[in-house]
């Protein structure tokens, strides 16, 4: 796959929001965080919008994520690349690893999964994949032909895998019996974010990936996926979560602490990025921007504790 080979580049960090929910000060402080990081080494930031789910992403949201971005003060070196457009260049990804053999047709529901766990444990939100379809269908049209709508799942090779997080440090994950064969592309034909991140990560030349501490474990199937494709694999760096005065973290879906809110109470935004900056471990005592913050930013020296927050912090 040339066309997904990096760009050579030093360092290409990127801010990647979704348009499902209006961005709060949880994501400001992760933002924040990647586009020091990548300032600081002299590098480009580049944003995406992650719009693959079209179920719920709402394209109004686009221009509100943007506007908050530049709210903050951040800005980006290239035009914004929005996911969606490049849905044929996922799908020649898929495609490939069909054709090798390393991912395969998959016809199994949410449902089919829960009846085949054996002992489902309350609160486990994943089911581990049992590999039941791995050697049933020949090929993707077969599975289709069955008259079961059909998605693609990778070959997960089994044993743990490695790999340093800049926040996190040493980290180890055994895909294949914690999750088993994951999904790459959703039984409606959608690629999965898994394969998206990578293949538009590789495509954009992304060299450092910056995010929030949830996504910890989707890092080892990322890296899974780069190897098979044959990608480079980026620096990782997770940052702790921002949590709610219950210690439960933000949710778009809540309009939890939403950028927009503060933006429409008239707060400053220079007083969001001092809180940040504060968070962060950088010993600044005054409102300022991203960029006056930038030199006394050290990712080496962000606590790994979540931060906790309340509206009312920046209401008083």
């Amino acid at each position: 796959m040339s066309a997904l080979s990096p760009a050579e580049t030093p360092v290409v960090g990127r801010l990647a929001p979704s348009p499902t929910g209006l961005l709060h000060l949880g994501h400001a402080r992760t933002f924040l965080i990647a586009w020091w990081s990548a300032r600081a080494q002299g590098g480009k930031v580049l944003l995406r919008i992650e719009d693959l789910d079209s179920a719920r992403s709402d394209p109004s949201l686009i221009a509100a994520s943007m506007r908050d971005l530049e709210w903050l003060g951040l800005d980006w070196d290239e035009a914004p690349y929005v996911q969606s457009a490049g849905e044929e260049r996922l799908q020649v990804a898929i495609s490939e690893l069909l054709a090798r053999g390393l991912a395969y047709a998959c016809t199994c529901t949410r449902g089919d999964l829960r009846n085949a766990a054996s002992a489902p444990q309350l609160g486990v939100t994943e089911i581990r994949y049992a590999g039941t379809c791995r050697d049933r269908y020949p090929t993707l049209a077969a599975a289709r032909a069955s008259g079961r709508a059909a998605g693609v799942r990778l070959r997960v090779p089994d044993g743990a895998l490695s790999f340093t997080d800049l926040v996190r440090g040493e980290q180890a994950f055994d895909v294949q019996s914690e999750v088993g064969d994951f999904l790459i592309a959703r039984r409606d034909g959608v690629p999965a974010y898994q394969l998206a991140v990578v293949v538009d990560d590789a495509f954009q030349g992304v060299t450092e990936v910056v995010r929030g501490d949830d996504l910890l474990a989707s890092t080892p199937r990322q890296i899974w996926l780069e190897r098979a494709l044959a990608l480079s694999e980026p620096r990782w760096a997770h940052v702790p979560l921002v949590v709610d005065a219950a210690g439960r973290r933000l949710a778009k879906r809540e309009d939890a602490l939403s950028l927009a809110e503060l933006r429409a109470r008239g707060i400053d935004p220079r007083r969001v990025v001092a809180w940040v900056a504060a968070s962060a471990g950088m010993p600044l005592s005054e409102w300022i921007t991203p960029g006056e913050a930038l030199p006394a930013f050290q990712l080496d020296a962000l606590p790994s504790n979540q931060v906790s927050t309340t509206t009312a912090e920046f209401l008083r």
